[in-house]
């Protein structure tokens, strides 16, 4: 009964993430720090560094205005971009088990200069 009265941003597997991503639903958030993006990331995926949004940056410009789904290597820092976005009035959810989750699953990892990247 407990989980049916929390409020907050929603979780979603890998996989619905992916999916609203393709569908163009939702923009994709990695909230990683830079070498973390840079080793491997999701393709089309956005990039702000928690510490960015938690000391007030602005979404990309191809997040704004658009539902967001937040994305990092375990899923922890992604649950607080989440919370933290939703609390500026942003749609936001987050990934379960993150990038880890996401390579276990099988979805594309791209490294910042284009080849196969790696979960950092």
């Amino acid at each position: 009964m407990f989980s049916l009265l929390r409020r907050g941003p929603g979780r979603l597997t890998p996989q619905q993430a992916r999916q609203r991503t393709l569908e163009g639903t939702a923009v994709l958030l990695d909230v990683r720090e830079a070498p973390e993006w840079n080793a491997g990331h999701a393709p089309d995926a956005l990039h702000l560094p928690l510490s960015r949004l938690a000391a007030g940056a602005s979404l990309p410009a191809a997040a704004q205005g658009r539902p967001v789904v937040t994305i990092c290597r375990s899923g922890h820092r992604s649950q607080q971009a989440a919370k933290l976005l939703a609390g500026r009035g942003v749609q936001a959810s987050d990934v379960t088990g993150g990038m880890t989750a996401w390579a276990r699953a099988g979805l594309p990892v791209t490294a910042q200069d284009g080849s196969g990247g790696v979960i950092a």
